[in-house]
């Protein structure tokens, strides 16, 4: 035919054998392999041993290090330090005499070293290229052939011949398979910067997120220094793991002992304040709740939270009115966290419950006292995961007193004992957590 009898263009048809077929339809033929298939305790596993980044938080969170051959994707909001962390950890790399090649299509090369003299990450095995198109990649791959890959970032770099424009569905598609192809054939790590959507999700298509071995979200807020790394997807390590890291002009720095930020060191007892321990991953933290309730003019009195669960908030203040005679539906309530720590997590309840009500009060809790335990709807404290980790970092920090939910049950207390040198004092209820701690209402005595 000269010309298609659909499209009515001439020339269009081209001639094409027919598909093999059976007696059901297509089928398969099998072919060579590449590689014959072995038992399993007869392969070699130190091709994919884990090498240090040369970033410990970092190291903590990926399960040992980098791996030969994996793919990572670190995502997170603009502007809070990704590019930052990556050329501290190709600079590190590089400094262990192995070749690390950072391509960047954000900046340009310039750009980069500014910020590489400004953290100290000039290295001579360090290599930098500012690209923009696979094939330009590639082609840096194929010269520098480095051990470690970081392209920054992957919504930015296109592929000629492939249909969209960079960062579209198809071409980052393209894009991150072609470089996960080039990692697990010639042993490179491959980390890719990914950018986030509004609602905090990583932008592109969903199979880029299954394409990597690792996903890492880089989180921060704007206005603290504080960073952490946390694994959503880790095919080689754990995925309840954190990195603490601070953000700093000069560059950032791991945080091994992050507690400190979180905590405010009052030389007196303030009304309002109160001290937990919350658990990010696998790694104990102790931050300080802080919470104002005055009197409010307004007909509709304001409930403002950071760093809270708005709805925990709304729930203890009803525990309290309720089971405490502790009422605040005329009152402005004001509930927040110290250094940009967010406390999500429902063993943080009853400290919430002891910074409101001693606000409320005004009455102090002593000094040198941590509170934790999930709050019910019944006014009872429930147990928590981890007690006996979290009690050994309130004492690692020089805590005198822990009020811990009854080992016994719901609604039940026992003796006081000792841990690690701190008086541990078991609560069954609410009422009974703020008598102990000289801040209880009248209905608190009552139940107590």
């Amino acid at each position: 035919m000269g010309r298609c009898g659909e499209c009515r263009a001439w020339g269009s048809v081209a001639e094409a054998a027919p598909a093999a077929t059976g007696g059901a339809g297509p089928r398969t033929v099998a072919t060579a392999v590449s590689t014959p298939a072995v038992p399993i305790g007869q392969v070699s596993g130190e091709a994919a041993a884990f090498r240090s980044s040369g970033v410990p938080e970092l190291d903590r969170v990926l399960g040992g290090g980098l791996v030969p051959g994996a793919a990572l994707l670190l995502a997170g909001e603009p502007g809070v330090g990704k590019s930052t962390l990556l050329l501290e950890v190709a600079a590190q790399t590089a400094r262990r005499r192995h070749r690390t090649l950072y391509v960047t299509g954000e900046e340009s090369a310039s750009q980069v070293r500014l910020r590489a003299d400004r953290t100290g990450g000039v290295q001579d095995e360090l290599y930098l290229a500012a690209e923009t198109d696979l094939g330009a990649v590639l082609g840096q791959v194929e010269a520098v052939r480095p051990t470690l890959l970081v392209v920054d970032s992957v919504q930015t770099i296109g592929a000629a011949d492939t249909d969209g424009v960079p960062g579209g569905v198809t071409q980052v598609k393209e894009v991150a398979a072609a470089l996960i192809r080039v990692a697990k054939t010639r042993g490179i790590t491959v980390v890719l910067v990914g950018h986030v959507t509004k609602d905090g999700s990583i932008a592109g298509p969903r199979v880029l997120e299954h394409l990597v071995d690792v996903v890492l979200h880089f989180e921060g807020d704007r206005g603290s220094r504080f960073r952490m790394v946390r694994a959503v997807k880790n095919r080689f390590g754990p995925v309840d793991e954190v990195g603490c890291f601070d953000l700093a002009a000069d560059g950032i720095t791991a945080v091994t002992d992050p507690t400190g930020l979180f905590v405010e060191h009052h030389a007196q007892r303030v009304p309002g304040t109160c001290v937990a321990v919350a658990m990010e991953g696998r790694r104990p933290l102790l931050a300080e709740v802080q919470a104002l309730v005055t009197p409010s003019p307004a007909e509709r009195p304001r409930r403002t939270t950071s760093g809270l669960d708005s709805s925990r908030v709304h729930m203890v203040l009803a525990v309290l009115q309720q089971h405490c005679g502790i009422r605040t539906n005329a009152s402005d309530v004001f509930a927040s966290t110290i250094g940009g720590a967010r406390l999500l997590e429902p063993a943080t309840d009853l400290a919430l419950a002891v910074a409101l009500a001693s606000s409320h009060l005004g009455s102090a809790p002593p000094l040198g006292a941590v509170v934790l335990g999930e709050i019910g709807l019944a006014g009872e404290v429930r147990r928590v995961r981890d007690l006996s980790l979290r009690l050994a970092e309130a004492a690692r920090q020089g805590f005198a007193t822990a009020i811990v939910p009854a080992s016994r049950g719901v609604g039940e207390s026992g003796a006081p004992r000792q841990v690690d040198g701190m008086k541990v004092v078991e609560v069954g209820i609410v009422g009974e957590a703020l008598r102990m701690l000289g801040i209880a209402g009248d209905r608190g005595r009552a139940h107590s």
